[in-house]
């Protein structure tokens, strides 16, 4: 039986000037979901396959056996210009008014600068060019990833938000694993491992940029001012405390998720013993599929329980309690074996938690004319673990072992540690059950 469409209905969507917007709540089409997979696949294959391995087979080239120290210090920055960037654009899109929109622009520009970025850093001679390459990757990349998530904003309705949210987590999370048996096939060859992923996300984000409506909305602008422009990076957490806590709660996770993965292949090598980078690159990847088929199947399950339920904070806390127990698996691991246990475990919980959790950040959204500015605020969260976990996750490696980065036990517990806290600030979130 399927769902009733609700009609379009007026909401009041600027209180303090008595101003009313309509806010459509009809059902979005297949082939707007389908768009929907394929943009956020493009650009996460390119943006995070260097997160996760490329950048690691990078700094190995680079420097031999300081990559870990090299990677502490560049990953950080560019996060940083994502930190900057997501909110900014995101606010910046919100009041862009063009006769193709006011997403499109920035996410199509966005994209192929990002590209630009990868091929930079391919071909990077040294640490600086290679981090000043990652800073502008960066700093596009999350120009896309900001436009993406407010358009997802604009065109999904509520009752369809648990799916749709899942379809997102699904698309990225294969992205990944993608992007890590892009690097097991192309592990000598760094340029086609950082370029291919780069012009395949033009593609793809072109086609949803294509599909996607992105309508113009008609209330009025306020007057652009660089205090306004200033406000795009701040949410008041008092007078919205729903949202302060979703937004700690993804600060959290991803934290934890960055504390580990930022140093998988050298987990891989040095904590469970593997020799060669092929050898540790090929397990990685096997991890990383067995991580993506435990999630494709708890995500797809809960996106729908949690649309059928109208429940959300069940889901995100238990799914981040999870996501803990596997980290101190991994402080534990001996062999592969344990990783790839550790790794069913971490996949089947963030299968759940970012299937949830999307769904829920709009649910509690402040202003539903803004979705730009306030899930670009949310966005720091994704952005800013990633600028101050590997450096925290490379003081718990150093820890007690007079400055040799390996103590992966201590920093996995610590992850852990830090994952549980996430669960925790969920329970408090009250305009959602």
């Amino acid at each position: 039986m399927s769902t009733p469409e609700p009609a379009e209905t007026p909401v009041l969507v600027h209180p303090e000037q008595g101003i009313t917007q309509p806010v459509s709540t009809l059902r979005v089409s297949v082939g707007y979901q389908i768009a929907l997979f394929l943009g956020q696949f493009g650009l996460f294959v390119a943006l995070m396959a260097p997160v996760y391995v490329s950048m690691q087979l990078k700094a190995e080239a680079l420097v031999g056996d300081d990559a870990a120290n090299v990677i502490g210090s560049v990953l950080p920055i560019g996060a940083f210009g994502a930190l900057i960037m997501n909110p900014l654009a995101g606010a910046l899109s919100d009041r862009t008014r063009t006769r193709w929109g006011r997403r499109r622009p920035w996410m199509l520009t966005g994209v192929v600068v990002f590209a630009v970025a990868l091929a930079w850093i391919a071909y990077a001679p040294d640490t600086l060019q290679l981090t000043l390459g990652w800073l502008l990757a960066q700093l596009a990349a999350n120009t896309v990833l900001s436009t993406l998530t407010a358009s997802f904003a604009d065109n999904v309705p509520e009752f369809q938000r648990g799916k749709s949210s899942s379809i997102i987590a699904l698309a990225q999370n294969t992205a990944v694993l993608a992007g890590t048996y892009l690097s097991v096939f192309f592990v000598a060859n760094l340029p086609v491992l950082f370029i291919a992923p780069g012009i395949l996300a033009i593609v793809l984000v072109v086609v949803y940029a294509v599909v996607a409506r992105d309508e113009l909305p008609t209330y009025p602008l306020k007057k652009f001012t660089f205090l306004n422009l200033i406000s795009s990076f701040w949410t008041n957490p008092v007078k919205n405390p729903d949202f302060a806590f979703a937004w700690w709660s993804r600060f959290l996770i991803i934290f934890a998720t960055f504390m580990f993965t930022t140093y998988r292949l050298l987990y891989m090598k040095e904590h469970i013993g593997l020799s060669s980078d092929a050898e540790a690159t090929a397990a990685v990847a096997f991890g990383v599929l067995l991580y993506t088929i435990a999630l494709l199947v708890s995500a797809a399950l809960s996106g729908w329980a949690s649309d059928r339920l109208g429940r959300r904070k069940v889901f995100v806390a238990g799914s981040t309690a999870l996501f803990a127990v596997g980290l101190i698996v991994l402080a534990h691991a001996e062999t592969v074996n344990g990783f790839y246990v550790a790794e069913v475990i971490m996949g089947f919980a963030y299968g759940i938690y970012s299937a949830i959790d999307t769904a829920l950040v709009v649910d509690v959204l402040p202003n539903a004319d803004r979705p730009g500015k306030d899930l670009g605020v949310i966005n720091i969260a994704n952005a800013l673990p990633q600028s101050l976990a590997p450096a925290a996750a490379l003081f718990f490696l150093k820890f007690g072992t007079g400055g040799t980065p390996d103590n992966y036990e201590l920093m996995c517990w610590a992850a852990g540690g830090v994952a549980i806290i996430g669960a925790l600030v969920v329970l408090p979130i009250k305009r959602v059950r």
